[in-house]
């Protein structure tokens, strides 16, 4: 096999295992990746703002405000109006929320991160290099995207 084939193979790996994830976390837990991010962010307090969630996951207003409208038609969040400032609204964690969260399997991006943690410095960096240089030869250095493993549109999920 040439090392083409073998790059092509390590590549193909990576998408389906997001992929797979995908589907692991909508069975268990009805949401997707980007979903299930933007909860884990409001349940670390309890509440976030839309503005520190979109920074956060380093997507736009108007992802969140998609992201959220469906996290609260599922009943796992709820928008608040923040008692400090009556301008500002709040995500807030309902009960379900939680539940949602305590049941969900370690997302992909977690067990990555754990992971990479326990790397040594030169080799962290040397991923990110490879890794940077992989997606300038596909094309995809300036496309936007956020640290959640998953495929497709996040405003879509």
């Amino acid at each position: 096999m040439s090392r083409i084939d073998d790059s092509l193979i390590a590549l193909r790996r990576i998408m389906r295992a997001t992929e797979l994830y995908g589907k692991e976390l909508a069975q268990a837990a009805g949401l997707t990746a980007a979903q299930f991010r933007a909860l884990q962010i409001v349940g670390e307090k309890g509440w976030e703002t839309p503005t520190a969630i979109a920074s956060r996951m380093g997507v736009s207003q108007a992802t969140i405000t998609t992201l959220t409208d469906k996290l609260v038609k599922a009943g796992l969040v709820s928008r608040e109006r923040s008692e400090r400032d009556r301008r500002q609204t709040n995500v807030t964690l309902t009960e379900a929320g939680r539940a949602a969260l305590d049941s969900a399997p370690d997302a992909l991006q977690q067990v990555y991160a754990r992971r990479f943690e326990n790397l040594d410095d030169w080799e962290q960096a040397q991923i990110i290099a490879t890794l940077e240089r992989v997606a300038a030869m596909l094309d995809a250095g300036d496309i936007d995207a956020s640290p959640v493993l998953t495929t497709g549109d996040i405003k879509r999920h």
